[in-house]
């Protein structure tokens, strides 16, 4: 890794936020190794770092599910959980709306309660450490179909309205998973669950499928955020409904480039095509440690790309709290702290 610049240097310091982060995707290759040794998980190499090489989605999610078996108490769930944000703290975000995916751990006899517990307690002892807040969404896992998402939205909301500990972290829910030869308007009725308990309503869509697939989404599912959406600008329709109605978009450029292969190189990303369309584009990591990313060098690796300096990235920093899920008086204070931070000196 070369030296950082002087603007690199700064955008590490300055206070992000990460929109689009799965959480199993934050699992440092050591723990991958431990956890599997733990839990009896064979892996096909002694060195995880091995197996981050991607030339498809569909390859990718092989390894992120093989992550992901690693993870089998609720122990396992706090040690992933407080690393990843004690892990982000050191690169600058200040506040995660991470995603979970259960859907395999609780097809393999996990309780999604056991889960959220785990979860909570390592977040709340890394935020007591670094002063970084994170919040959750759960993901329903598009490979296990629409009724399996509709029974995950509903056993939430009832450990909600239990009071089960660690779920009102959980603030929203989402789909992810493959996009291909999926109707993902189909998971409405979840959605329509999720809704009526006042959760958030997020979604993967896009990072492999068309414009009109997104805007079925947005239309059947009432999403307030999109994940992904490399194609919303194929259609002025799309683009001028969410430009208008302020929806923002959750981008990851690095991985678009080296997971979903969407790109050949950052330099053709549409992301700055997208911000000068109006669209409210944020900048996200995805899954960091699976990609040797974190946001303090997306950051930089977008600004490079681009050619945009501080005034620029300051205004992506300020544009993802806008699109946080976060109260006014929290983006509030976390926009204080964007605009008092300091630039590269000259």
């Amino acid at each position: 890794m070369r030296p950082m610049d002087g603007l690199a240097r700064a955008l590490e310091a300055l206070p992000k936020v990460d929109l689009h982060c799965h959480v199993e995707g934050t699992m440092r290759p050591t723990t991958v190794v431990e956890l599997a040794r733990k839990n009896g998980v064979p892996l096909p190499t002694a060195e995880p770092a091995d197996l981050y090489t991607y030339s498809s989605l569909d390859e990718f999610l092989a390894v992120f599910w093989l992550v992901q078996s690693t993870l089998v108490d609720r122990d396992d769930w706090a040690r992933l959980a407080y690393e990843a944000v004690t892990d982000s703290a050191r690169h600058g975000v200040v506040h995660q709306e991470c995603f979970f995916t259960p859907a395999r751990h609780l097809a393999g006899g996990q309780r999604l309660a056991a889960i959220v517990a785990g979860l909570d307690e390592g977040l709340a002892a890394a935020e007591a450490e670094t002063g970084t807040t994170c919040r959750l969404i759960a993901d329903m896992d598009r490979a296990f179909g629409p009724e399996a998402g509709r029974q995950l939205v509903e056993e939430l909301v009832g450990l909600r309205s239990a009071r089960s500990p660690g779920t009102d972290r959980v603030i929203g829910v989402g789909m992810d998973s493959t996009e291909l030869g999926v109707d993902s308007t189909t998971y409405a009725p979840a959605y329509d669950v999720a809704r009526a308990a006042g959760l958030r309503l997020t979604g993967h869509q896009g990072e492999n499928s068309t414009a009109q697939q997104v805007a079925a989404c947005l239309d059947a599912l009432g999403l307030e955020r999109l994940d992904h959406g490399v194609p919303v600008l194929d259609s002025a329709v799309l683009t001028a409904q969410m430009v208008d109605e302020r929806i923002p978009i959750t981008v990851c450029p690095t991985s678009n480039v080296v997971i979903a292969h969407c790109f050949d190189r950052l330099e053709d990303h549409v992301l700055p095509r997208m911000r000068a369309a109006g669209l409210l584009a944020t900048v996200n990591t995805d899954d960091p440690a699976l990609s040797d990313l974190d946001l303090g060098r997306e950051y930089a690796a977008v600004a490079e790309a681009f050619g945009w300096g501080w005034n620029q990235m300051v205004e992506v920093a300020l544009d993802g709290i806008e699109a946080s899920w976060l109260d006014e008086s929290e983006k509030a204070d976390l926009r204080a702290r964007v605009v008092m931070a300091e630039g590269p000196r000259v």
